[in-house]
């Protein structure tokens, strides 16, 4: 398998495959496949011969890591083909090499396409606070097997290599992958004023190594918040953006309870 990342900020990936050759993706990530491509569409862990109900524990599981109940599988049957996959939002797509990283944690919903030796599992939060407040919850994504597999992260991508014992502390939703090796937990952002006027909530995620972490600069948690914040803006009439100080914004959130808003 030969690959291509494309595109900047709204990335894409393309993959050259021999006769024989074959890769699954995400349902609906696919952008463009040629001829000899032959496309099939399963529950994740059903073998070709099963019937519907084969794989369908594998299916339950792709569900609670975020993903499809289904995958679709890409093989080039009769001669060599191409297919492209694109993520759901923009971001960068990063290829990782299960052979030679091992295991990686990911977020959820992080998967794109891979190689059919990679095996996508739960991954449970290993402390209660790290699942109830940890902006990914209980349940991230176990990437493992012999093979390549593509994830994709909004934003640009940033790779640190955390030494025996060093800590890191990030926002809770910046968290893109990271090897089995690192410990994850969240801790409390102090002071009063941080936690209520810092912008970045009460919790922070603390990563410790050793390991290799990968965080994005624009979770899309944060861009959905944004646009969520614009369209009651514009729903609004422009009453907000004139606004200024704490308490012009009270009177708007006032304003439009009173009036149904």
């Amino acid at each position: 398998m030969r690959y291509e990342i494309l595109g900047d900020d709204m990335q894409m990936v393309v993959l050259s495959l021999d006769p024989g050759q074959a890769m699954m993706a995400e349902a609906g990530s696919m952008m463009y496949m040629t001829d000899s491509i032959e496309m099939e569409t399963r529950l994740r862990g059903q073998k070709k011969d099963e019937g519907l109900l084969g794989g369908l524990a594998s299916g339950f599981s792709r569900a609670l890591s975020g993903q499809s109940f289904f995958v679709t599988t890409y093989t080039a049957n009769r001669a060599p083909g191409t297919v492209a996959f694109t993520p759901p939002y923009p971001g960068k797509v990063m290829m990782l090499n299960l052979r030679e990283t091992g295991p990686m944690v990911c977020q959820r919903n992080s998967f794109l396409c891979s190689e059919l030796d990679v095996e996508i599992n739960v991954a449970f939060t290993k402390r209660f606070g790290a699942g109830l407040f940890g902006g990914e919850g209980f349940i991230l994504e176990k990437l493992s097997g012999d093979g390549s597999v593509f994830i994709h992260s909004a934003g640009m991508v940033v790779s640190l290599d955390l030494e025996y014992g060093q800590s890191l502390r990030v926002d809770t939703g910046c968290l893109v992958a990271m090897t089995e090796s690192v410990d994850y937990d969240i801790e409390m952002v102090k002071g009063i004023k941080s936690i209520f006027f810092g912008g970045e909530g009460m919790f922070l995620a603390r990563l410790q190594g050793p390991g290799k972490v990968y965080l994005q600069s624009l979770p899309f948690s944060r861009m959905a918040d944004r646009i969520i914040q614009a369209s009651h803006l514009s729903a609004g009439g422009g009453r907000v953006e004139q606004s200024t100080g704490v308490a012009g914004i009270g009177a708007d959130l006032l304003g439009g309870l009173f009036s149904g808003e």
